[in-house]
């Protein structure tokens, strides 16, 4: 028996889940978000907890991609000024540094442009003389230090301020509870969930959004008739939390082992350090940061701060989806893709990839894409200048 009807249901209850039940909600449809253990329990808990640009992906040309999340990263410090601050980032150049000054000063300036040029955009150069006020920052072979500036958040908090946006403005929560199938008809999808300790109930949507994340095929592999698995790699990206709080600002510095970005930052009285990028092909239920991952991480920790020899206190590892690709990671698009059940009309999109920062721009395009299948109501929100807190 179907116990509710809804414009739209969200599988999922991370950033973006939650980001397309706002999003939703704002344009005057009922909808509902089904989630089977808590909001943010997955990827989105395990974040860099950054709201960024993306400096790293002007390397790679991806200049929209640079130029939506910044964009974004402004709604969210105008609309969220109490979880999203802005923090002065350095990034140490050495003579074994992939980039030297003059190509960062480069990419700085684009990125300023890119941001819109105002006065908390801009970049500088850091005076030798104030190195060591570095939070001991190596200054053996360093050649410069270049200061901007990005935004750092409590990746939970912001998610769950999202939601409780989404509920005031009529959204459904169903948490905790799994999904269990869905089954299309021709005007939409009878899905089954379970609520904790309750029967199997049944709900119609008119359209489905599934942002599952990493279980995203999972949730294909439930729909009759059959979805496409999406083809998409997982991708771990590992964290430590040390003792002792790094605290002039997000420090940007390069693996000893690869090269690669690696950010040390403050969090709650501790530090930060993050990411890794490593296939994984395991149980997403049992993600969690590898030996050496964890050596990986340190050894780049006391490369640039070899006074501090603490050990961890904690380590954490999440899932990003990337689209499966020949060659190494930065082969990979960054792009979100948005893989439908049909071409025309589509009734069913998957949210596969997606960046915090750009959360709510990927639920907007995202309900842009199943606009033929809803109907049309009058919207009674705008989350652009929505207030979170």
């Amino acid at each position: 028996m179907i116990s509710e009807r809804y414009d739209l249901v969200v599988i999922g209850g991370g950033i973006h889940g939650v980001g397309v039940a706002q999003a939703a909600a704002a344009a005057g449809h009922r909808v509902a978000l089904i989630e089977k253990e808590r909001l943010a329990a997955g990827t989105s808990s395990r974040s860099s907890k950054l709201i960024h640009g993306g400096l790293r992906y002007l390397a790679q040309f991806h200049l929209p991609l640079v130029r939506t999340s910044l964009h974004e990263r402004e709604i969210l410090l105008r609309i969220a000024p109490r979880l999203v601050r802005r923090v002065p980032f350095y990034i140490p150049v050495y003579p074994e540094s992939r980039y030297g000054s003059f190509r960062l000063h480069a990419g700085l300036t684009l990125y300023s442009l890119l941001g819109g040029l105002g006065s908390d955009s801009r970049f500088s150069r850091v005076d030798p003389e104030e190195y060591g006020a570095l939070d001991g920052l190596t200054t053996e072979s360093l050649r410069a230090v270049f200061r901007y500036t990005d935004a750092q958040t409590d990746d939970v908090e912001l998610t769950q301020a999202v939601m409780r946006s989404a509920k005031q403005l009529g959204a459904v929560l169903l948490c905790p509870a799994l999904f269990r199938a869905a089954r299309q008809d021709g005007a939409g999808y009878e899905i089954e969930f379970e609520e904790a300790d309750g029967p199997v109930r049944r709900c119609f949507a008119a359209t489905v959004v599934n942002a599952a994340g990493p279980w995203i095929n999972r949730v294909h592999a439930l729909v009759s008739p059959a979805l496409d698995p999406y083809p998409a790699d997982l991708v771990q990206g590992a964290h430590l939390v040390l003792p002792q709080e790094i605290h002039r600002g997000v420090y940007y510095v390069e693996a000893i082992a690869d090269r690669r970005p690696v950010f040390v930052m403050p969090w709650y009285q501790n530090t930060l350090i993050g990411t890794t990028e490593t296939l994984f092909d395991g149980d997403p239920e049992n993600v969690r940061a590898t030996d050496r991952e964890v050596e990986y991480l340190l050894e780049t920790y006391r490369r640039y701060f070899p006074e501090r020899t603490d050990e961890p206190i904690s380590s954490f590892a999440g899932l990003r989806v990337l689209p499966r690709a020949k060659g190494g990671m930065n082969a990979r698009s960054r792009e979100t893709a948005f893989p439908t059940d049909r071409k025309h009309n589509p009734r069913w999109v998957t949210i596969a990839g997606g960046k915090l920062t750009s959360y709510r721009s990927t639920a907007e395009r995202a309900l842009a894409i199943l606009s033929g299948a809803l109907p049309v109501e009058r919207p009674i929100a705008d989350t652009e200048t929505l207030s979170l807190g």
